[in-house]
Formats: structure tokens, sequence, C-alpha cells
């Protein structure tokens, strides 16, 4: 069973060396792939591009992005804050008002180096 994990690997070094994610750097590979594939879905890639221009509200965020649900909203923006592409600010106001943002790691300039 170890022999097939250690092909696995082989395998994979390989195919990473050969094509578009060879100029990644070995030791980072598997992290950027799970970033890849964290924000390389359909409802994620949406929330980002939309916060591109700036921070929203929640509501603003449900207005802008067509056919999201609420429910899929509030998961892709718990999901995106815990993997630390966006930010999360409440204020103390009454109504409560929280805003979310792109971090620095996931504004457009920092991730060119995706494409």
């Amino acid at each position: 069973m170890d022999a097939t994990a250690g092909d696995t690997a082989v395998k994979t070094d390989t195919v990473a060396s050969s094509g578009p994610c060879a100029r990644w750097p070995a030791e980072n590979r598997a992290i950027i792939r799970q970033i890849m594939d964290r924000a390389g879905d359909k409802w994620s890639a949406l929330v980002i591009a939309t916060l591109n221009d700036g921070p929203l509200r929640y509501t603003d965020l449900l207005r802008r992005i067509p056919g999201i649900s609420q429910r899929m909203l509030t998961l892709t923006l718990r999901q995106l804050h815990r993997d630390g592409l966006i930010t999360r600010t409440p204020y103390a106001e009454v109504p409560p008002r929280v805003e979310y943002n792109l971090t620095p790691s996931a504004s457009p300039s920092t991730t060119s180096w995706c494409l």
C-alpha cells in the first residue's frame, strides 16, 4: 500500500513539472492546489469577483450575484473567511451591519500568478 502512495506522489510531481503548474515551487504545490480548488468553484469565484470592487454587505452580495441562494452565499462566505480569502467586519450598530472584503492575499494583483 505504501508503494502505491509513493508511486502516486511521483506521478503527481512528474505531471506538475511539465504543465502549467511547473513554475510552482514543489514544496508549495499541495497548498496552491488546495487554494485553487477552493477559489475555483463557481460561487467562490463569483463572490471574489464581486468583492473585487470593494467591501459589500451580505444583502448587496445577494443582489449582485444572480442565481445564488441565501444558503449557498452563507456557506461560501463562511468557507472563504475560514480560508483567509475574505474578511468579515461586524459593526456594533442598530440594525447590525456586517461587511465582507477581500484580503490582500485574494486580491487580483496578488493572485495573478495563478493564471
